[in-house]
C-alpha cells in the first residue's frame, strides 16, 4: 500500500493534509472488529471515502483526522505520518485535529496573550516561518506565553512546542519560556502581609515586581552571551539617590511607585519599616552620577519573606523558572559529547542506554509518551566509493545545534561540572 500526500484548501482553516502511515488506519479498524461501513458512519463519511482514506489515494483534514481516530480509539498523531523528534508547529496542530482557525479562537481566550491578536493568518504565517509585525511578536517573552498558550491547547510538554518552534522558525531567537513555581502561600507569608499597612503593601508590591523584571533581563542577557553581574549584585535594586532629583531624575522604582500615587523620595520611614520586618534589606552605596556628582544611592533587596508576603498578598505566581525546556545535566553532557565530535559524529556504539530516548530522533521516551527532543539522529556512513553502508553515527540534527548555539552559555551557568571543550567550533 503506497501513500501520498494530498493537498486541501490552502485557507485560513486548513493546511496541506499530513500523510497517513500505511496500514495504520485499516489496523486499527480491524483490532476494533469495525468494516468501513461502520467507521463510516461513526465519522458521518461514505464508506468509499473511508476506503480512500485507508489507501492513502485521499488525505483527512484535521477534524476527519479526528474524528477518525476518536472512532478507532487512538490519537490522531498514532495515523499521522510524523517522524518523532522533527514535530512542527503546524505538526502539532494537526495531531490533535484542529484547523488554524480553531486554534487561533482558543489561543485568543487567553488573557496572557491576547493583546498579540492571533488570528488564522498569522497563526499560518507562524507555522510557515513567515515574518510577522505587530506589538509583542518581537518579545521573546510575549511569545514565549503564545508558546506556553499552544501547549496547553495541544496538550503536549512546553519543550515540544518549543523544540517545534525553533524547527519552524530557525533563523529566530527562541521564546523566553516561563514555568511558574508550585504551591500556595504559607501562613506566615499571609500573616506577614496582613500586618502591614497601605503604603508599605505599595512598596513592597512594586519592590517584587521590579526584582522579577530584573530577573527577566539577566535571563535575556544570558541569552544573547552578555555579561551577567552575580545575582547579590543585581538583586540590589536602585531606590534613590540622595541629592536634588532635578538633577538626577528618578530611579526606575521611583517611576513604579509614582504611578501608584506614591511621591516621597524613597529613603524615610516606609522602607526602614520592611526592613525592621524583615521583608527586605536597605544599604547604600556611592556613585558618580554625570550631572550631580558623587551621590548616595539607596538600594534595596526583597528577601525571601518579603517575595513570598507579596506574592501571599497580590495573588501573584511563585518566581518562575525561566530555563524549564533546559535538559538535565546528564542529558546535556551526552549532546556535549556528540556536538564535541562534529562534523564526522560519534560512532553509533559510543552512545547507548536511555539517553537515546530522549534525544534521539525517531525515540520516545516511555510508551504512548512523548516523543523525544530530537537533538542527534543516527546518519549512515558510506564506504568508499559509496558502494555500501559502513557503519551509522551520531550527529546533531538542525535543531541540536541550534540548541547548543543558543542556550550553550546558559549550561555552562547551570552546570559549570560538564566539560564543554570541544564547543569552540560551533559556539563562538
Amino acid at each position: 500500500m503506497v501513500a501520498v500526500t494530498a493537498v486541501v484548501s490552502a485557507g485560513p482553516g486548513w493546511l496541506s493534509a499530513r500523510r497517513l502511515i500505511p496500514g495504520a488506519l485499516v489496523a486499527r479498524r480491524m483490532a476494533c472488529g469495525f468494516s468501513r461501513r461502520d467507521v463510516a458512519a461513526l465519522v458521518k463519511l461514505s464508506p468509499r471515502e473511508v476506503f480512500l482514506y485507508e489507501e492513502g489515494l485521499r488525505a483527512p483534514s484535521p477534524i476527519q483526522m479526528e474524528r477518525l481516530a476518536d472512532a478507532v480509539g487512538c490519537r490522531p498523531d498514532e495515523l499521522i505520518d510524523i517522524e518523532l523528534g522533527r514535530e512542527t508547529l503546524a505538526d502539532l496542530r494537526f495531531a490533535v485535529g484542529l484547523r488554524l482557525i480553531d486554534a487561533a479562537e482558543l489561543v485568543g481566550r487567553s488573557r496572557v496573550v491576547r493583546d498579540l491578536g492571533v488570528s488564522a493568518e498569522t497563526l499560518s504565517a507562524l507555522e510557515c516561518g513567515e515574518s510577522i509585525s505587530g506589538q509583542g511578536w518581537d518579545d521573546p517573552v510575549v511569545t514565549g506565553r503564545l508558546l506556553a498558550s499552544l501547549a496547553k491547547i495541544y496538550g503536549v510538554p512546553t519543550r515540544m512546542v518549543l523544540d517545534a518552534w525553533m524547527r519552524t522558525r530557525p533563523t529566530e531567537p527562541a521564546p523566553l519560556v516561563e514555568a511558574p513555581g508550585r504551591g500556595g502561600p504559607s501562613r506566615s507569608a499571609v500573616a506577614a502581609w496582613a500586618s502591614l499597612n497601605e503604603r508599605q503593601r505599595v512598596y513592597l508590591g512594586e519592590i517584587m515586581r521590579d526584582d522579577r523584571m530584573t530577573a527577566t533581563e539577566m535571563w535575556m542577557r544570558r541569552l544573547q552571551r552578555l555579561p551577567v553581574p552575580r545575582a547579590s549584585e543585581w538583586r540590589r535594586l536602585p531606590l534613590a539617590l540622595k541629592a536634588a532629583q532635578a538633577q538626577t531624575g528618578y530611579t526606575r522604582l521611583q517611576e513604579r511607585l509614582r504611578r501608584r500615587g506614591v511621591h516621597d523620595p524613597g529613603t524615610g520611614g516606609t522602607v526602614h519599616a520592611l526592613a525592621r520586618r524583615g521583608l527586605v534589606v536597605v544599604t547604600e552605596d556611592v556613585i558618580d552620577h554625570p550631572v550631580a556628582g558623587e551621590v548616595v544611592r539607596v538600594l534595596v533587596e526583597i528577601t525571601r519573606r518579603g517575595r513570598a508576603a507579596a506574592r501571599a498578598g497580590l495573588d501573584e505566581p511563585a518566581d518562575v523558572d525561566h530555563q524549564p525546556h533546559l535538559l538535565s545535566e546528564w542529558l546535556w553532557g551526552v549532546l556535549v559529547r556528540v556536538a564535541a565530535a562534529e562534523p564526522e559524529g560519534l560512532p553509533e556504539d559510543r552512545l547507548a542506554g536511555r539517553s537515546l530516548f530522549f534525544l534521539g530522533v525517531g525515540y520516545r521516551n516511555a510508551v504512548g509518551g512523548p516523543p523525544s527532543r530530537g537533538l542527534i539522529e543516527s546518519v549512515p556512513v558510506l564506504a568508499a566509493g559509496g558502494t555500501h553502508v559502513e557503519e551509522f553515527r551520531w550527529r546533531l540534527t538542525d535543531l541540536g545545534r541550534h540548541h547548543v548555539v543558543s542556550f550553550a552559555d546558559l549550561y555552562r551557568h547551570r552546570y559549570p561540572r560538564v566539560d564543554c571543550a570541544g564547543l569552540e567550533g560551533l559556539v563562538v
